[in-house]
């Protein structure tokens, strides 16, 4: 398991020490991995639209704690699970900051 961040070092660094990420976080600052597997830049309605704004106000309502926008807010997100064989598995791309898969179900996908 690890995360690809384009953020400077710096604040990866930051986070990790601030969350405790207990996984490897590669830094990608040229967006190589972004464009390899597709996860695009956002269009203003799908970063700043109603969807993000519902997504952020459920997150808070459960509890978590928002943290203030860095970088470059444009650039979508995505999960990508690829098997030890370089297979991938599962590919997913955001339409929103917070279109997430839950968790859980992309454990199942690694168990299975």
């Amino acid at each position: 398991m690890l995360a690809v961040t384009f953020q400077p070092p710096e604040p990866a660094r930051a986070y990790v020490e601030e969350t405790g990420w207990p996984w490897p976080l590669l830094v990608d600052t040229q967006r190589t991995l972004y464009t390899t597997h597709a996860l695009p830049r956002g269009g203003y309605w799908a970063i700043w639209g109603p969807a993000s704004w519902w997504g952020f106000l459920k997150l808070i309502f459960k509890g978590r704690r928002l943290r203030p926008p860095a970088g470059d807010v444009y650039q979508l997100g995505g999960d990508v699970l690829i098997d030890p064989d370089g297979i991938t598995r599962f590919h997913h791309v955001t339409r929103t900051p917070v279109d997430r898969p839950p968790v859980e179900s992309i454990l199942e996908m690694v168990r299975a």
